[in-house]
């Protein structure tokens, strides 16, 4: 029966320990970049971003300085409230950064982790 109303969804964040989204994009175009407020130096041709979401949500300080001790990267943005986390730099230290976040939340911290994605 379809009384025309509107369905209304509640969604809620239930904690746990995750690494909910481990992504590169590779070679990203200069729009990209602008659109998200990071510094592009668009002369390196391996250009990457990473971006990656986490929970609880602090731990995103801890991935952050394990991506810039691990491969270099730069930090474009970290939410330390939301649980976000975006690198830049040659698609080799993305990757080397990602997969070094993936294997410290995994076995040292025992999290649920997913694949890497890459585009």
């Amino acid at each position: 029966m379809d009384t025309g109303m509107k369905q209304r969804i509640v969604q809620e964040l239930v904690p746990g320990k995750q690494i909910t989204l481990a992504h590169i994009i590779a070679n990203p175009d200069e729009m990209l970049y602008e659109k998200l407020g990071l510094k592009a130096d668009m002369s390196d041709l391996g250009s990457a971003i990473g971006v990656m979401t986490i929970s609880p949500a602090e731990t995103a300080i801890i991935i952050g300085d394990i991506a810039i001790k691990s491969a270099g990267v730069n930090l474009g943005f970290l939410d330390r409230y939301l649980g976000s986390l975006i690198v830049t730099g040659t698609v080799s230290q993305v990757e080397a950064a990602v997969q070094a976040i993936i294997d410290y939340a995994d076995e040292k911290l025992g999290f649920a982790i997913c694949d890497i994605t890459r585009t």
